[in-house]
């Protein structure tokens, strides 16, 4: 989510906006991704996830790659470097990234001339998820700017609260931590929100 801007944000809860009418069509289908392929690059079991992309893609018109981690090369010990290499030698044009360590997505960036995006990494970030509870909390609330947000739970092992906080932060809204101290991240530097172990 440091990617974003509240600007960005704000373009893509537009964007999501002409998209959830197509999704009410008899036929929920578009063009935009015609001629385009998109590869899922899934270390981490995910059902929720892989199946919305696997949708999106298909509704924007994408062909699709599905690479399944159990089945491939990686049971000899290939690489994550050189698995990313082989899928962008096929000419993709984008790669959706889900996996165990935080910050594989931005190492398969750097090694590839193809879009990617984050699908969860490790206990660092979900941001696509993040951009969905963000378009929720809008149509229910309204403009976050002032809007007060606690996050409940298990702060320290969650990719989607840490993904959360700075999302609605950058939307104007007041953030706070709601979790016993053994549940929060051991470190809150450059963490501009309230924390609290009490409801």
């Amino acid at each position: 989510m440091a990617d974003l801007d509240r600007d960005d944000i704000e373009q893509l809860m537009t964007l999501t906006d002409s998209f959830a009418e197509v999704g009410e069509r008899s036929i929920p289908k578009v063009p935009a991704l015609r001629g385009k392929t998109i590869a899922w690059l899934f270390y981490e079991d995910s059902t929720r996830t892989r199946l919305s992309f696997e949708t999106a893609a298909k509704r924007l018109s994408a062909d699709t790659m599905n690479f399944s981690v159990s089945s491939s090369s990686v049971n000899k010990g290939e690489s994550l470097r050189d698995t990313v290499e082989t899928i962008s030698a096929m000419g993709v044009d984008g790669i959706v990234v889900r996996h165990r360590a935080a910050g594989a997505p931005h190492r398969v960036a750097e090694g590839v001339d193809a879009a990617v995006i984050n699908a969860g990494d490790g206990w660092h970030q979900h941001p696509t998820q993040s951009l969905l509870d963000l378009y929720t909390a809008r149509e229910h609330l309204g403009d976050l700017d002032g809007k007060h947000i606690a996050i409940v739970g298990d702060i320290k092992h969650s990719r989607v609260a840490r993904s959360n906080a700075l999302a609605f932060a950058t939307m104007g809204a007041k953030v706070t931590l709601v979790a016993p101290k053994t549940l929060l991240p051991t470190h809150l530097g450059g963490w501009h929100f309230t924390v609290t172990d009490k409801i």
